[in-house]
């Protein structure tokens, strides 16, 4: 039971995926009527001070009329990521003993820029 006095609903079918100290569960569950809806749960480990953890949990309920907007959208939102950022992940910055590298490579200066030295010729008739 959980704690508002209700029978959780079973699972009909679930999967997990980890990802760090974060898991995502996909749980299928039944409405009273058995019609069937999903449930995804974030699950993430905090650490305390003293060694001990604790998770924070978030619970979202998708139901079937919804699925095929959710998921148009879910795919436009995650396509735009890709695009936009690419698919590498960019986390250092959030690493306690992240420390950045500094790029080595001459800069071009402004003067440099103006000659005419750096253009490369093109001819329009090989594009």
């Amino acid at each position: 039971m959980n704690n508002n006095g209700m029978m959780e609903k079973e699972e009909i079918f679930s999967k997990v995926l980890r990802a760090g100290r974060r898991t995502y569960f996909f749980d299928v569950r039944a409405t009273k009527a058995e019609d069937y809806y999903l449930t995804i749960t974030e699950s993430k480990k905090f650490t305390n001070d003293d060694g001990s953890f604790h998770y924070k949990k978030h619970k979202i309920y998708i139901y079937k009329e919804d699925f095929s907007e959710f998921k148009e959208i879910l795919a436009e939102m995650t396509d735009y990521i890709i695009s936009e950022k690419g698919d590498e992940v960019i986390s250092e910055r959030h690493q306690k003993d992240f420390k950045k590298d500094y790029d080595e490579t001459p800069r071009v200066t402004e003067d440099e820029l103006k000659t005419t030295e750096n253009f490369t010729d093109i001819d329009f008739d090989d594009i």
